[in-house]
């Protein structure tokens, strides 16, 4: 090639910055398209809702969606997809804190935030059947690497005398099922935000399974909790 077809690094950078500037259109919509799906599932269950619908929310035409999610599997599939990336996220987050009742406080509390923000306390948790065998295996490995390294939390904790002596896969069951169940009853227009939910189902959760019946604090250590976080401070209804 001689220096006349060598590509001016003007033009180069221009094309470069062109091409920055799409990608992160595309992932702008997408990430809205997402969550429009999301609000929709919450409102409407994942069978009741349509694609017509969410492309309705957004002021778009059905077709237009198939350019970023080839069909409405595909969308559950990214739902499942990063809120487990996130709660993969959380557990590493957990590898520099410094006990077993810290550590559960901090998953306990940021699963709730996944449910709540990144789902939008939608009910996908349960909707494990209506993706493809494929994604499903996946999504069923995901959740399974998840529980076995939570039991391994507890497991640590009940060896290191800080919980009650109890089976961590059943105290990981009673764990997860009452985070889940939160997309039955929750509502966005409620009381409750992440924050304190957050912080009230670590003291139920983790509080539970602690040697001598104290509390974990709001910083995730044993001790007392702050006004902010007492029931008496959020217990009104959602």
């Amino acid at each position: 090639m001689t220096s006349a077809q060598l590509p001016d690094s003007k033009t180069a950078g221009a094309g470069q910055t062109a091409s920055s500037h799409v990608a992160r259109k595309r992932r702008r919509r997408r990430d809205e398209i997402l969550h429009a799906a999301l609000r929709a599932f919450r409102e409407r269950g994942y069978h009741g809702t349509t694609l017509e619908e969410i492309a309705g929310r957004l002021g778009l035409q059905k077709t237009a969606l198939y350019y970023y999610y080839s069909d409405k599997e595909a969308l559950l599939y990214e739902c499942h997809r990063r809120s487990l990336d996130e709660l993969d996220r959380v557990l590493e987050e957990t590898e520099s804190t410094g006990s077993p009742t810290e550590a559960l406080t901090h998953v306990v509390r940021e699963h709730v935030r996944v449910m709540i923000e990144t789902l939008e306390g939608s009910s996908l948790a349960f909707e494990i059947s209506a993706l493809s065998p494929e994604h499903q295996a996946e999504v069923v490995a995901a959740r399974d690497r998840y529980e076995r390294r939570l039991r391994r939390i507890i497991a640590d904790g009940c060896e290191s005398g800080e919980f009650r002596p109890v089976d961590p896969k059943l105290a990981v069951f009673a764990i997860l099922g009452a985070i889940n169940w939160i997309a039955r009853w929750y509502r966005p227009e409620g009381s409750l935000d992440s924050p304190v939910l957050g912080a009230q189902f670590a003291r139920l959760l983790v509080g539970g399974l602690l040697n001598g019946g104290e509390e974990a604090g709001p910083a995730g250590r044993v001790g007392q909790s702050t006004p902010a976080d007492s029931p008496s401070h959020a217990s009104r209804e959602q």
